[in-house]
């Protein structure tokens, strides 16, 4: 064997070594360095990620602050039920897809299968009602009415019932107290969605997925305040689950206390001579149609006069509240939705539209004043008025004569008004308006507030319309297309009002004038926003924003936030004018179309003053509206195709103010029976334990009628006077 001398690999190995050894010292400093930065540079920031991967949220929900109406009486609160909830998240581990769990869920709960599993599914564009439109990762609510026998099966038998909890909760009640529904008013609740609770990530009040949201009413409008703050408890938890300690504790801050300027026994008694008014115009005949009024929707608003604070305020069709607690089923959606309900949700006193009809009158006089026409001048009142072919009527065809305009308003005299259009109409150019056209009679509707929103603290309030040369001129550009299409001259009606349509359909025509000068043609407006103007006729001129919520007080009691009364401008009428005006409204009251609905009112010690309105819609029966005050309160109620205005609207108005004021129906008052005798003016008492003190309310009965006794009382109203 040849002997290989050490020194011939020496240097290879010492390099081979080396290289390793430098490597090793490399990768030592990199992983010192390394850990260095992570424990030392950065390790309190990492040490805090590290305790929030083992820190488990427990949620629990605030109590959702009450409303209350004016006395402190609870109108929505809240009560605590068996609540039974289904995890979708643990249901859809589940290999089909919980749906074993589901079909015992609903043999317990003495449900059909379907309804169970439609309230676990979830909302989309595609998905009927019912179905959950909250978090797919919160608990969702089968049913708030489960017996205890019912939560203990389901306690007792977890095991068959994995992801199901039966648990108390306090759930919203909409109490309804002494018969007053106010539905509309107050809304409802449904749980809050993902989009929701992203958009209000970075605001000072977030939402949590467990959390119920104001949907339309009081509830939406003062949501934030009475939702509060839920609690969430912190705990710190080792790598199997196990609680190890509790990293921190946010108690709940429960909800704030929504004190209101409703009085629910008035707005008991306005709900229910709503609805009487109603049915009783269904049973008249209109000769027009030939067949029975159908009085299908309507609405009164009971309006301080010195505040605009809204007393009551109802609308009908309505609905129980109730019925979206615990999310909705699929029956109460559909009499909620459906072609036949006639939309209940609506609230018709804010978003009801109409022409007004002869309640208008009030804004063209005060135009045709301001225009320079003398209050006490003399205008002819012929029993029609002709433009070119064209005749517009007098209602029933009546004439009276020369008379003033507060006679003209007294009697509700149309040509009046009529002639007094279509002098001004052509003042301003007629078809061809002059540059500088004054355009009193659109000009000062404006001015009154009509075209745009009162303000009122409810949402979705609609804005009405004026339709003046603006309007016209948006209208026939969105509508050309469609009326030249179908339009043909020499055609049947449509077809020719569609042809001139077409031509000149953004032309403010005399025809159109003349038909707003009495609150018909184009012209809508909505019941809060009349009562809003009789309202500021009645207070010396000052229109208010018209307001539901009174004051916010917080859970405690100890923090009150009172809403006062915001105005938005002053009519405008001089002081003549409106003495003038409040004077004519008087005449109504005592011896004009309102007349006969105010035999035996104490007039010397609560001045009554009212205008009738009956507004004529195209396909339609007429649209009955009634507006009054006296120095404390205006009513204005209006019945959709329900007749006349002082014939449907005005006996349900008359029992109202009855009720209100402790009056029999001879005009006796008997002020222990008077439910509001003049506004309340201080808000409810608070305990010493923050509570607030709520009086007792006795379901309203109206008292019997008593049988007629003068010939005059069973044959309606003398012929002298009109049911405009």
């Amino acid at each position: 064997m040849t002997n290989i001398p050490e020194t011939g690999r020496t240097p290879r190995v010492q390099l081979r070594l080396m290289i390793i050894q430098v490597l090793v010292v490399s990768l030592l400093l990199t992983l010192g360095g390394r850990l260095w930065y992570l424990q030392i540079r950065n390790g309190d920031e990492y040490a805090k990620e590290a305790s929030g991967n083992h820190v488990q949220q427990v949620v629990q929900p605030a109590v959702r602050g009450s409303i209350l109406d004016a006395r402190g009486v609870p109108i929505a609160d809240n009560q605590t039920r068996l609540v039974v909830s289904a995890s979708r998240t643990d249901l859809m581990k589940m290999k089909d897809d919980g749906k074993a769990v589901l079909a015992k869920l609903a043999d317990v709960l003495d449900m059909t299968v379907q309804e169970v599993e439609g309230k676990v599914r979830l909302c989309d564009a595609k998905t009927p009602q019912p179905c959950w439109n909250g978090s797919p990762y919160q608990p969702i609510p089968i049913t708030d009415e489960a017996t205890p026998k019912q939560a203990l099966q389901i306690r007792e038998r977890s095991e068959d019932f994995p992801g199901i909890t039966a648990e108390p909760t306090a759930v919203r009640r909409y109490a309804a107290p002494g018969k007053s529904n106010t539905a509309q008013v107050l809304g409802y609740l449904s749980p809050v969605t993902d989009e929701e609770i992203k958009k209000a990530e970075d605001s000072d009040s977030p939402f949590l997925r467990s959390d119920m949201v104001g949907r339309s009413g009081l509830e939406r409008t003062y949501d934030k305040q009475l939702r509060g703050k839920a609690g969430v408890t912190r705990y710190e938890v080792d790598n199997l689950g196990r609680v190890i300690g509790k990293a921190k504790d946010d108690k709940a801050q429960p909800g704030a206390n929504v004190v209101t300027s409703i009085d629910a026994r008035v707005q008991a008694v306005s709900e229910y001579w709503l609805n009487d008014a109603m049915k009783k115009a269904r049973k008249e005949h209109d000769k027009n149609t030939n067949q029975n009024y159908k009085a299908d929707a309507g609405a009164v608003v009971v309006m301080e006069n010195k505040t605009g604070r809204v007393v009551s305020m109802a609308s009908n069709p309505t609905y129980d509240p109730n019925a979206w607690v615990g999310g909705i089923s699929g029956k109460d959606y559909t009499k909620l939705t459906g072609k036949e309900s006639n939309y209940p949700l609506l609230n018709r006193a804010i978003q009801g539209q109409a022409a007004p009809g002869s309640i208008f009158k009030v804004i063209p006089t005060t135009a045709a004043v301001n225009a320079g026409y003398d209050f006490n001048g003399s205008y002819p009142c012929p029993s029609s008025y002709s433009i070119g072919g064209q005749t517009f009527q007098n209602y029933e065809s009546k004439g009276h004569g020369t008379i003033s305009l507060g006679k003209a308003l007294e009697v509700s005299c149309d040509t009046v008004f009529y002639k007094l259009a279509h002098d001004q109409w052509a003042k301003d150019g007629g078809n061809k308006p002059k540059k500088d056209a004054k355009d009193w009679f659109y000009r000062t509707a404006h001015q009154f507030g009509l075209g745009k929103e009162t303000g009122i603290d409810l949402p979705n309030e609609v804005t009405g319309r004026v339709p003046d040369r603006q309007w016209k001129k948006d209208y026939w550009k969105a509508n050309k297309d469609a009326w030249c299409k179908q339009g043909k001259k020499g055609g049947e009606y449509a077809e020719r009002i569609a042809y001139e349509n077409c031509l000149e359909g953004m032309k403010m025509r005399a025809g159109d004038s003349v038909n707003y000068s009495i609150g018909q043609g184009d012209t809508l407006v909505t019941p809060i926003q009349m009562a809003t103007i009789y309202a500021a006729i009645a207070n010396g001129g000052t229109m208010y924003d018209p307001t539901v919520g009174k004051a916010i007080i917080s859970a405690d009691g100890r923090q009150i936030q009172e809403i006062k009364p915001r105005s938005h401008g002053k009519l405008p009428m001089d002081a003549q004018l409106l003495k003038d005006i409040d004077g004519a409204l008087e005449d109504v009251a005592t011896r004009g179309t309102a007349a006969w609905r105010f035999q035996g009112w104490p007039q010397d010690k609560i001045p009554m003053h009212a205008k009738t309105g009956t507004a004529e819609v195209y396909g339609k029966q007429t649209t009955s509206w009634f507006a009054t005050y006296t120095k404390d309160y205006t009513i204005v109620m209006t019945i959709s195709q329900g007749g006349t205005g002082s014939g449907a609207s005005g006996p349900a108005v008359r029992q109202i103010y009855n009720a209100i004021y402790g009056l029999d129906d001879e005009g006796k008052q008997n002020l222990k029976k008077a439910l509001l005798p003049e506004p309340q003016t201080s808000l409810p008492k608070i305990k010493g334990d923050g509570s607030i003190h709520s009086p007792k309310i006795k379901p309203y009965k109206p008292a019997a009628p008593k049988p007629p006794t003068a010939p005059q009382e069973l044959a309606g109203p003398p012929a002298a006077w009109k049911r405009d």
